[in-house]
């Protein structure tokens, strides 16, 4: 069994989770200016929180703060727009499969009668 390091395991509960997830996909859908606050609302989230994830994510090089005034707007960088990029694709296939299986007729078992 291969011990996994610490990193994995921060990477893992990062991106693998619901409210950094939402992050990152808020900053990759929006034209506007993105405000911690309005990130923390679409993620439903705290306000700590949110800063406490956005410090991982900057750590990372995913994402920076510009300040405009004594407001700070966060921007993904390169890598991060590609890894947002990729998170909403994955997210739209699998919506796309969770949606063709509920479409697709059920087969029944006992279809044809048994035999004598």
């Amino acid at each position: 069994m291969v011990m996994e390091s610490n990193e994995n395991r921060v990477l893992e509960g990062l991106f693998l989770r619901d409210k950094p997830a939402k992050i990152l996909l808020g900053l990759h859908t929006s034209d506007d200016p993105v405000y911690v606050t309005i990130l923390s609302k679409e993620a439903n989230c705290t306000y700590s929180h949110t800063i406490k994830i956005l410090d991982a994510l900057k750590e990372m090089g995913i994402v920076d703060f510009e300040k405009k005034g004594r407001i700070k707007q966060v921007v993904l960088t390169e890598e991060g727009a590609e890894i947002a990029k990729h998170m909403d694709a994955m997210i739209k296939r699998f919506l796309k499969l969770e949606s063709s299986e509920k479409k697709a007729p059920k087969s029944k078992k006992n279809d044809k009668k048994p035999r004598k």
